[in-house]
């Protein structure tokens, strides 16, 4: 991930797509699955059956689809639950999910989507309009309810279910995101006995009742997550009989167990663990341009909405002159090639490049390239002056020491700390790297002064960007809220709220571009990388799999189920006979000039992503 637990905020994975359907229906053929024979296939001891067992470093931050904002959470809710709509593996367009089709009316503010008669919940029970409705109106109406999804549900005026098969979403003013409404929906009759939505985690009673292709049948905290395929998933039941998701903390230890065929496959390699990696028998790695960026957050005071400002962040940071001249120290050149061994491309604007319509650069007056030199100037006309030991002295007349956190299972954190330790110790600036299991508790607080951060991006760029605006701050400092950093800044609300309306593309793709320019220019994101997708699978358990895109795209953190989903155990007949055959390698490598000229892709929650963020 990405890179960091979020603060009280709501990780970044996914958005609308501004594509609007009046009257859409269509079925979705998962394209070409690529086969990558193998020798032997995992096996579940206890049943006899095929296990999938993914790698996974990051904690399960809730069970609950009202709280999650992590990726790995996330993506387990994208497996256990149906949105209204999904994203097409091939090219991210917008296809049925629990809605079959979905019209507006002339004014765009009211949606009416047909929910499917086929998808039933997991212990038996028909999924219905009145499911999602209750889904969204909870959020509408529980602030608790809304903590990692309420972006979505804030314009709504009204949601109805006037039969099973309708839904009405009535809107307050137009909103570009409604044919991507990345909200779970969950079962009315399961749900509505939650008493408290902030403190309910779902990871009591098992298995969950869910209506996606798996079922969470088992979690314990830190060590695994495990699902069982959903027999009555509309869609088809994935082949494996069982997909777990382990925990490992250190990454060299799931490479390790990949290795040894204890894991399927591990996400988010080193560039040197994905080198040894491919020399290794019956195991594929797969490096692609990813759909994150990974940056520096600058700590812009830490306030609610209320008024109240809190934690501990340096005050320096307040200046602008501060966070630029920062920003100039900053080689990002390096950091690509010494870091990622040319694994990513260098970071510009908030959108990496793979969404191609919403992607952003500055132009040459405007960017902010490493300049050392012209570092010093700033801060030097800025009255940041050295004393006769090289050390900066902030307005307070004490020496300018900053703190960064840093997460301690991630590697690439600690390498840029070093980089940054030296290069901004040249400006006579100190930086202590604060590496931590979990960097969730002093984000949150608002003690630190900067911090890695990062985001897995989806088609639509709302959600990653509605992170940044003032309404996601937390009500009061003991409230949590939907910001990644409490960023709060007029203009970039202004952009926010024009681009959130706009139906045309190519206007609400120009907005995109001026939010990401103005964040550019705030210098409280230094977006230093967009990191590829590095991850390794065993062809020996997994024939075939499904990449987004399915042209040089990733398995980890899809904007749908399509990996895990479409997964297909090794043949154990291939096995006995001893054949292997060479099989075709899912799409990999292509530089990123080949995924930016993916025209379809266009562009974002979680978040993100979700990402949902890492």
């Amino acid at each position: 991930m990405v890179t960091k637990v979020p603060p009280r905020p709501t990780p970044a994975r996914r958005a609308p797509r501004p594509l609007l359907a009046t009257g859409v229906a269509a079925g979705l053929a998962v394209g070409s699955l690529v086969v990558v024979p193998g020798t032997a296939q995992a096996e579940d001891e206890k049943s006899g059956g095929t296990t999938l067992t993914v790698a996974v470093s990051q904690s399960i931050d809730s069970l609950s689809p009202f709280l999650a904002q992590k990726l790995t959470s996330t993506s387990i809710h994208r497996l256990a639950y149906e949105y209204l709509t999904n994203y097409d593996p091939k090219d991210a367009r917008t296809v049925p999910g629990l809605a079959t089709a979905w019209t507006s009316s002339p004014d765009k503010l009211t949606w009416t989507y047909t929910i499917r008669k086929d998808s039933t919940w997991s212990d038996g029970q028909q999924a219905t309009a009145e499911d999602a409705a209750w889904t969204f109106n909870k959020m509408m109406t529980d602030p608790n309810a809304a903590t990692a999804n309420g972006s979505f549900t804030a314009n709504f005026a009204a949601v109805t279910a006037p039969d099973p098969q309708t839904l009405v979403i009535r809107l307050k003013k137009p909103q570009a995101t409604m044919t991507a409404l990345d909200v779970p929906i969950v079962p009315k009759h399961v749900w509505e006995k939650v008493t408290d939505f902030s403190k309910f985690n779902n990871d009591k009673t098992f298995p969950i009742v869910g209506n996606g292709p798996f079922v969470i049948t088992d979690f314990k905290v830190d060590q695994y997550i495990k699902l069982k395929p959903n027999k009555k998933f509309w869609r088809g039941a994935p082949q494996f009989d069982e997909l777990v998701f382990k925990y490992y903390k250190d990454g060299d230890a799931a490479v390790a167990a990949l290795q040894k065929g204890e894991v399927s496959f591990v996400p988010n390699l080193t560039p040197a663990q994905a080198a040894a990696l491919k020399t290794q028998k019956n195991i594929k790695v797969n490096d692609a341009p990813g759909r994150r960026f990974y940056a520096l957050a600058t700590n812009p005071g830490a306030k609610a909405q209320d008024g109240k400002t809190f934690g501990n962040g340096n005050k320096a940071l307040l200046d602008p002159e501060v966070r630029k001249a920062l920003f100039l120290a900053v080689d990002r050149t390096t950091l690509v090639d010494k870091v990622f061994q040319g694994h990513a491309v260098e970071g510009e604007g908030y959108i990496p490049p793979r969404f191609g319509s919403y992607f952003w650069k500055p132009e040459t007056a405007q960017k902010r390239a490493y300049d050392p030199a012209g570092a010093e100037k700033v801060l030097d006309a800025a009255g940041y002056r050295k004393n006769a030991a090289g050390k900066r002295l902030g307005k307070d007349g004490r020496p300018l020491d900053l703190r960064i956190l840093c997460h301690a299972t991630d590697p690439n954190d600690k390498a840029v700390g070093k980089y940054l330790q030296e290069w901004w110790g040249k400006l006579g600036i100190g930086l202590k790297v604060e590496c931590l299991d979990s960097v969730s508790d002093p984000w949150v607080k608002g003690d630190y002064d900067l911090a890695f951060d990062g985001w897995s991006v989806n088609p639509d760029p709302d959600y990653v960007l509605s992170i940044h605006t003032c309404g996601t701050l937390p009500a009061t400092p003991k409230d949590s809220g939907a910001t990644d950093n409490f960023i709060c800044d007029k203009e970039f609300d202004g952009l926010y709220a024009q681009q959130a309306v706009e139906y045309d593309t190519a206007k609400r793709a120009d907005l995109v571009k001026r939010m990401q320019s103005r964040l550019y220019d705030t210098g409280y994101m230094n977006i230093m990388a967009y990191p590829n997708a590095l991850e390794a699978y065993r062809t020996d358990q997994i024939k075939s799999i499904t990449t987004m895109p399915e042209a040089a795209g990733n398995l980890w953190g899809q904007d749908g189920y399509w990996s895990w989903w479409s997964a297909v155990p090794t043949d154990r007949a291939a096995d006995s006979d001893g054949g292997s055959s060479t099989g075709v390698v899912i799409g990999i490598a292509a530089a990123v000039v080949v995924v930016v000229g993916l025209g379809v892709f266009l562009g974002l929650r979680r978040r993100s992503t979700a990402d949902d963020r890492e």
